[in-house]
C-alpha cells in the first residue's frame, strides 16, 4: 500500500468534494441565515491548498495536513450543535476531512518511503 498516487488522487478527490460540500452548505442546504452566509467563504480558503496538491508538492502536502485540522474541528462542532441536514453536513465534513488528513499523511509517507529506496 504505497502507492503515492492512490493517496494523491484521494487527496484531491477529498479536498474537491469538501470545496463543493461547503459551497452547497453555506450557500442553499442549510446555511446559517436564509439566503446564505458569510461562511461560504470558507470554501475560498479550502482553494489555498489545491494547486499545490494537484501538482503533488510535498510541501503542500505537509502544511495543509494542519491547515485541514481547522475543518475536522469545525465539522466535530457543528455535528453536535447543528441539528437536522446541517448535522448531517457536518458529519460529512468530519469523514471527508479525516480522509484528506489520511491520504495527505499517506501520499508524503510513500512518497519519503520511494525517495529513499
Amino acid at each position: 500500500m504505497n502507492n503515492p498516487r492512490l493517496f494523491h488522487w484521494g487527496a484531491v478527490g477529498s479536498l474537491i468534494a469538501l470545496i463543493f460540500l461547503t459551497l452547497a452548505w453555506e450557500l442553499w442546504l442549510a446555511p446559517l441565515r436564509s439566503g446564505g452566509s458569510f461562511l461560504v467563504l470558507k470554501a475560498v480558503v479550502l482553494l489555498l491548498p489545491l494547486m499545490g496538491i494537484l501538482k503533488e508538492r510535498v510541501y503542500t502536502y505537509q502544511w495543509s495536513s494542519m491547515f485541514i485540522l481547522a475543518f475536522f474541528a469545525e465539522g466535530v462542532m457543528r455535528s453536535w450543535s447543528d441539528h437536522g441536514l446541517s448535522q448531517q453536513l457536518a458529519w460529512l465534513e468530519v469523514l471527508l476531512s479525516v480522509l484528506f488528513f489520511t491520504c495527505v499523511v499517506m501520499f508524503v509517507r510513500a512518497t519519503r518511503l520511494a525517495l529513499a529506496r
